[in-house]
């Protein structure tokens, strides 16, 4: 594919995500479609369609299309927006030759963007992270526009943290450590081949961010049990059996835990999936990683910024509470609950706590922690808590 016949397929794939696709599904239908791309074109597509997400305000703002409701920005005004902002000629692209788009003549370059738009975050969400992050709020907001690295957990059970950096150096990948947390590892944002190397079949690293990576340091060491209550994919559960602690996994739908299995398997680990917890406990430790707004995680998935609602936020606020008091309940006394969100809004993290604790004299809070993108991470909140009695 030409670099034009790229920012074509980018625009038809940003154009069915604005009317409210997803954005993996409706890449994954593109290349499906799309015999003729290679693993480099593919690449490509996906990059425009992501950069474009990560920076959709100023991106359509850059283009010309002014400060409109991002349910109603143009594809190819938002793509020829991203191409100028970064310096780069849409009429290099727009040529309408082959498989290009077609020519498209943008306005001269806009003045100064208003705040929500040069940050690329939705207005009445500002307020908040002012809250939630002070004087780092706008350095936060302008790193969650650029991509993200990719970060490996290295699999302790199986190797340590240099030998996995030495052997994926060997491999061709620009691997350094991380500093936030002892067995991550680093690579460069579009690093490719990793999920089908050698070095991930064999159990040796899994994919996962170094914020939480680090909010499972932070847990107190115990041999469990230990209760994963929100498991999901297992991430979380698998770095604590790497550790050697018996962990138990549930999720309220169970098939979001279907890949555990595998995933144990290959990592050599052994976690039991369960359906009801509460046949099981007490436990020593509850992992409550709680659904949430995902903010602290939208350079990965940046779609998700431009549909969160008000009324969105006050749903998740009321669900966590009671996953946390739950967890609570199934924790023995002097047990302790750690309460994870992949959050950075105070609504979600020191909030359902506040509101739990209010009528929960038996639990206090022990030790908060928290990490944003300043750290190399998605940002994560964390409040440890101990069951008194």
């Amino acid at each position: 594919m030409t670099p034009g016949a790229r920012i074509q397929a980018a625009i038809d794939v940003l154009d069915r995500v604005l009317r409210g696709g997803a954005a993996e599904r409706e890449l994954t239908a593109w290349a499906r479609g799309a015999r003729y791309a290679g693993s480099k074109d593919r690449a490509a597509v996906r990059d425009h369609v992501f950069d474009a997400l990560r920076r959709l305000r100023s991106a359509n703002w850059d283009g010309g299309g002014g400060d409109i409701p991002t349910g109603e920005i143009d594809a190819r005004v938002a793509m020829a927006g991203l191409l100028r902002g970064r310096g780069k000629e849409p009429a290099t692209f727009f040529t309408g030759e082959g498989h290009a788009p077609a020519p498209i003549v943008l306005p001269d370059a806009p003045g100064a963007a208003p705040e929500g738009v040069r940050l690329d975050m939705p207005d009445w969400l500002l307020p908040r992270f002012r809250a939630a992050l002070g004087e780092d709020r706008d350095a936060v907001l302008g790193a969650m526009r650029d991509r993200a690295d990719v970060v490996l957990r290295a699999n302790a059970a199986r190797i340590t943290r240099d030998d996995l950096i030495d052997a994926l150096r060997a491999g061709g990948w620009d691997a350094q450590l991380h500093p936030l947390a002892p067995d991550a590892v680093r690579v460069p944002a579009g690093a490719r081949g990793l999920a089908v190397s050698s070095l991930f079949d064999d159990g040796l690293f899994e994919f996962q961010d170094a914020g939480s990576q680090a909010l499972v340091e932070v847990l107190p060491a115990t041999p469990g049990p230990v209760l994963d209550l929100c498991a999901g994919g297992g991430g979380k559960a698998l770095a604590l059996a790497a550790k050697g602690t018996r962990v138990l996994a549930h999720d309220v739908d169970p098939r979001r835990m279907q890949d555990i299995p595998i995933r144990a398997a290959r990592a050599g680990v052994v976690i039991e999936r369960v359906e009801t917890p509460d046949s099981h406990g007490p436990y020593d430790g509850v992992v409550a990683d709680v659904p949430c707004s995902g903010s602290g995680s939208w350079r990965r998935a940046p779609e998700a910024k431009w549909r969160l609602t008000a009324e969105r936020l006050a749903e998740l606020t009321n669900s966590q509470a009671l996953i946390l008091d739950r967890a609570l309940s199934l924790v023995r006394p002097g047990g302790w609950v750690a309460y994870m969100t992949c959050s950075m809004l105070d609504e979600e993290n020191a909030g359902p706590v506040a509101k739990v604790l209010s009528n929960r004299p038996d639990a206090k809070v022990v030790r908060t922690w928290s990490c944003t993108p300043l750290d190399d991470a998605d940002g994560f909140g964390l409040h440890l808590l101990e069951r008194t009695d």
